[in-house]
């Protein structure tokens, strides 16, 4: 089965136009799994979406995956450089 970091890694690859400046970091905090996505400058709208909707999905999305591996998860979306 796919870890958090992997399937946060697939969607936000298919969700930019620079799948190659995608890059996702995974580190523990206390109890808790920190997961870090950076991509390009132009595609951090795309991650975002309108109002905040497709970010929120994704920070579900990660959260659910990392229950199923009994991990409390948090995604932050970063622009990258």
């Amino acid at each position: 089965m796919a870890g958090v970091r992997e399937v946060v890694e697939v969607l936000a690859k298919a969700l930019t136009d620079r799948p190659d400046a995608v890059r996702v970091t995974e580190s523990q905090h206390q109890h808790k799994t920190l997961i870090e996505l950076s991509v390009a400058p132009g595609d951090l709208g795309k991650l975002l979406g309108r109002q905040g909707r497709t970010a929120a999905a994704l920070r579900t999305l990660a959260a659910t995956a990392g229950e199923k591996e009994g991990k409390d998860v948090t995604l932050e979306i970063r622009e990258g450089r």
